[in-house]
């Protein structure tokens, strides 16, 4: 990536390079704001072979739709910088934002798109497989595994109601109890209704063949041979850095993570704050984080506007 210098203040700062933040930014770039991107280069979805559910870029490299981005951003005069943002305050109209490398720059608002931290259960071999054939969105990744042997990883509140919808992609799926409870009543009945297989104990390995998944070892040594597992990870905004704001993330109403809290059009409740994308809507696909990161940078815009406007009906009135 390449690294800009930033100028002294802008209009907006979005913290945050993925498809919310650069989508914001043509929005605000395109208004005719002034407007900088800080990217730390941490995309979530860095693993991922091809972004999926986007249309007319079904299947596109994460690398390469970050790319086009950046150029589209870059060609309306908006400013990407790398950096690795530490700290937020405000001083009277102006924030201030501070990056790990002792640089800061100022802006009169705030778009905070920095997604979110998966939170995965300790279970040797699945962090590596992550992103491959360990998932998580059966919309993401439910067509690439479609007729193959799946397991589901009972790891919170979503885990039956993540294997009844990956029984939509096929017919031999097995829910692995793990450390949970094993599911009972309702649950248990529906599981069955659906032809799911409930396996009871602790998983304690995945067994792969060379970089390929090829089963679930459990802790009394029984291996069930899966092509894929899915598991549901509690997910947790990234926005310590916000704290200094007042704003610190929440427990979501779904119970699968903590997110920074916001109305309908991303503003927080800290004035002059907006949020976009998965650091506040957990489960957003990069379609709808992109599409929350424009709506979101349409409010900053009409609300810098509403600023403006009485500033300058106030000179207005003192000539």
């Amino acid at each position: 990536m390449v690294t800009e210098a930033l100028n002294d203040g802008y209009d907006v700062v979005v913290i945050g390079g993925g498809a919310a933040g650069l989508n914001g930014a043509l929005m605000l770039a395109r208004a005719r704001r002034s407007v900088v991107v800080i990217d730390a280069g941490a995309p979530r979805n860095a693993s991922a072979a091809g972004v999926h559910g986007l249309l007319a870029r079904e299947g596109v490299p994460p690398a390469e739709l970050l790319r086009r981005g950046r150029e589209e951003v870059r060609g309306y005069g908006g400013h990407v910088a790398s950096g690795e943002v530490t700290n937020a305050t405000r001083e009277d109209e102006w924030f201030t934002v501070a990056l790990a490398d002792g640089r800061s720059v100022r802006a009169r608002r705030l778009l905070v798109t920095t997604g979110l931290v998966d939170e995965l259960p300790a279970v040797p071999g699945l962090r590596e497989r992550w992103g491959h054939d360990v998932l998580h969105c059966p919309y993401c990744h439910g067509w690439e595994v479609r007729d193959r042997a799946i397991g589901v990883l009972a790891s919170g509140p979503m885990s039956v109601h993540q294997a009844l919808l990956f029984r939509q992609w096929s017919d031999d799926v097995t829910f692995f109890s793990h450390t949970m409870v094993p599911p009972t009543g309702e649950q248990a009945e529906q599981l069955a209704a659906r032809g799911i297989r409930v396996v009871d104990g602790a998983v304690t390995s995945l067994e792969l063949a060379g970089r390929r998944l090829t089963g679930i070892r459990l802790v009394d040594g029984t291996l069930v041979e899966r092509d894929a597992l899915v598991v549901g990870p509690r997910m947790v905004a990234r926005a310590e850095f916000l704290a200094q704001l007042g704003l610190k993330p929440v427990e979501h109403p779904s119970g699968v993570g903590e997110h920074i809290a916001c109305d309908a059009t991303g503003r927080t409740d800290v004035p002059g704050v907006w949020v976009a994308g998965n650091v506040t809507d957990l489960t957003a696909q990069v379609g709808a984080a992109a599409a929350a990161g424009a709506a979101a940078a349409a409010h900053i815009n009409a609300d810098l506007v509403a600023e403006e406007t009485q500033l300058a009906v106030a000179a207005y009135r003192d000539r």
